[in-house]
């Protein structure tokens, strides 16, 4: 049987983060995947934006990760060259009775320590993007845009370069306790005994968390699935920053993402689903284009075309509040040497370095 000191269950951007961290602890450590590559479910499927920090309630961890990962963020993509850009974005009221929406929104950022947001004059948005319609909209100038793909390969190699292993096709089965740990049975695989076991198996880990011997059923929130549909947009984007409109329930609203090459891209919605699956039916597209046009009524018919989805890892469903991300360490649960993550949707990829040392703590 091959020993290891740590497993890390999923080779997402947030898994990916944590080996890292692990190994440049002097950890020994091996991260299981089931997919045939790193970060192919919710970490490369997403609006690829460096969060500031502005929704979350203060004292959260969502608000303190976000805050703390962009720094720690924007930082590491400049000393390890992952391709990024601090754009901005404008998050923006379509009628007056949004305003006292985005008041709240400034009330939280600053509470939450992001105290850059501001409002805008009409004057300056009309300056700086002159096909948007709002009546009053907010700046984040330290917003920005990322290459998921290069930040999961640059922490990849930071493990790797520490000693951490990468084993794909790697699912994991459950896990046994003993005496020194854990014995993890791994399909198509040798069994791994292991002393340290992170499940950050992201829209799977309560699934995984449940086939852990010895995990307390009730500390395990359900696993719900909020899939989000991207579309395209046909021509060149007429905003040079992101737009967001106020947040809906479940979500952010259908805003206006960029790439770094500046193609635009709209999404996502939110579709409550049960099963993970990725095709974009182009019919809900006619939605969007309502949403849309209430921000930016220059929109031509036929101009969005489908994109790509992702899927949020839920652990409320439609019409409860939004619960925190969930980082369980044996406090919590009382598995010795177990930490579990929960929930790690939207801002996870900008906190990933900062729950990195969440987990970090959780063992020490």
């Amino acid at each position: 049987m091959d020993r290891v000191e740590c497993v890390v269950v999923g080779a997402g951007v947030v898994g990916l983060a944590i080996a890292r961290a692990l190994a440049m602890a002097g950890r020994e450590v091996v991260i299981l995947e089931a997919e045939d590559a790193i970060g192919t479910h919710t970490s490369s499927r997403n609006s690829e934006v460096i969060h500031a920090g502005i929704y979350y309630p203060r004292g959260s961890l969502k608000a303190a990760s976000c805050v703390a990962g962009r720094q720690l963020l924007y930082r590491y993509c400049e000393t390890h060259g992952v391709p990024h850009r601090r754009c901005g974005k404008l998050i923006v009221a379509t009628d007056e009775g949004q305003n006292a929406e985005l008041q709240s929104i400034r009330s939280k950022a600053h509470a939450n320590g992001v105290t850059d947001v501001e409002f805008v004059s009409r004057e300056q948005i009309r300056a700086w993007e002159p096909e948007l319609r709002c009546v009053a909209a907010l700046h984040s100038p330290s917003t920005g845009i990322i290459d998921s793909h290069a930040l999961m390969l640059a922490y990849l190699g930071d493990a790797e370069s520490n000693g951490a292993m990468l084993a794909l096709k790697s699912p994991f089965q459950d896990a046994i306790s003993t005496h020194q740990g854990f014995v993890l049975r791994v399909e198509k695989s040798e069994p791994i005994q292991t002393r340290i076991l992170i499940n950050s198996a992201g829209l799977r880990a309560p699934s995984v968390a449940g086939r852990v011997e010895g995990c307390p059923k009730e500390s395990i929130p359900r696993e719900l699935y909020a899939k989000g549909n991207y579309y395209s947009l046909a021509r060149k984007s007429p905003f040079s920053r992101l737009v967001y409109p106020v947040p809906e329930p479940g979500g952010l609203g259908v805003h206006v993402t960029l790439d770094l090459a500046g193609q635009a891209r709209f999404g996502p919605d939110v579709e409550w689903v049960d099963r993970i699956a990725y095709d974009v039916d182009p019919r809900r597209a006619e939605r969007f284009y309502a949403a849309i046009r209430r921000y930016w009524p220059g929109l031509p018919d036929g101009a969005l075309l489908p994109g790509y989805s992702g899927i949020r890892p839920k652990t409320a469903g439609p019409g409860e509040p939004a619960p925190d991300f969930q980082v369980q360490g044996p406090r919590a649960h009382g598995v010795p040497g177990l930490v579990n993550l929960f929930g790690i949707e939207s801002p996870g990829l900008t906190a990933s370095l900062a729950l990195a040392d969440v987990v970090l703590g959780e063992l020490s």
